[in-house]
């Protein structure tokens, strides 16, 4: 899987896709909709679709695809193998969501849950694969929230298709197991040549699981917490494991709006976002406004 546009960018939300298989826009299509990594506070969450059509589904299921939490990584790379092979009539698309995407979004004036993110992520992939000419006849998509709801929703707005919504889907359906290996191993891919803006000091790969519960993840999480601007954007810090730490380890912020008596300590806030070395009148931005493409006032 080819996620160079990913790895030039990874600040926001990538879309890839395979061509579409010629039979896909002649003949009625099923498409499975199924997520990974919804759940970790490190690294991207990967929507995915996987499409074939209705005469050619039993051979999908003959490539034995199966939930992608059942499977070893080496057993998702040879399935999606398969697939490319089996382009002539297995297509995919995928969105990868960005962590700073995603905690920009959910901490913004105008809350948008990962509910919805994940609603209309997945609204989107469908609508996509209609918009290349894919001719959908139903779709089966693994739950976020409840399922009746969600279907209501999706039925609502594609009122021509046959629309399952079912928690466990990507156990029961092998359509929605292809588009949870295609989002696993996307997935999977991203956090391994995960590319860092920041420069990170006493660098660690090992993040552990990336889950919030994992020791090794939460001391990767305190090892790079930077006290003034706090995590890489590997890191979803709205996450309250993220939180949590950011409340322990880093500085407290004064806003220029807050009272005269919470002034104390604003020198040292500040110093923060000078360059290293001698104080000048102007001052080159601090290495963390360069690093993630910021252009602050070089004076204070």
């Amino acid at each position: 899987m080819d996620l160079s546009e990913l790895e030039r960018d990874n600040t926001g939300r990538c879309r890839l896709s395979s061509p579409v298989p010629a039979v896909c826009r002649k003949e009625p299509c099923v498409l499975g909709v199924d997520e990974a990594g919804r759940g970790p506070v490190l690294g991207p969450m990967v929507y995915a679709i996987c499409y074939c059509p209705l005469s050619r589904l039993a051979d999908l299921e003959a490539l034995k695809v199966a939930d992608s939490k059942t499977l070893s990584e080496s057993e998702r790379d040879r399935l999606f193998a398969k697939m490319e092979e089996d382009g002539d009539f297995v297509g995919w698309a995928l969105d990868v969501l960005s962590p700073n995407l995603i905690s920009t979004s959910m901490l913004g004036r105008v809350k948008y849950n990962l509910n919805s993110l994940s609603h209309d992520t997945a609204t989107g992939l469908i609508q996509y694969a209609l918009d290349q000419g894919v001719k959908i006849s139903q779709v089966f998509v693994d739950t976020v929230g409840m399922p009746e709801t969600y279907q209501d929703r999706l039925q609502q707005r594609f009122p021509g298709i046959t629309v399952t919504v079912k928690a466990k889907a990507d156990a029961l359906y092998p359509v929605v197991s292809a588009a949870s290996i295609c989002a696993k191993v996307a997935r999977d891919q991203a956090v391994r040549n995960w590319q860092f803006l920041e420069t990170l000091q006493d660098f660690d790969a090992d993040y552990g699981s990336g889950y919030p519960n994992d020791p090794k993840t939460k001391a990767w999480l305190r090892k790079h917490v930077e006290p003034v601007f706090g995590f890489p954007q590997f890191v979803r810090f709205s996450w309250r494991t993220a939180q949590a730490i950011l409340e322990k380890e880093a500085e407290s912020v004064t806003w220029e709006d807050s009272t005269a008596g919470d002034q104390e300590g604003t020198g040292r806030i500040t110093s923060y976002f000078l360059s290293e070395g001698p104080r000048t009148h102007h001052h080159a931005p601090h290495r963390y406004f360069l690093e993630r493409g910021l252009e602050p006032a070089t004076t204070l």
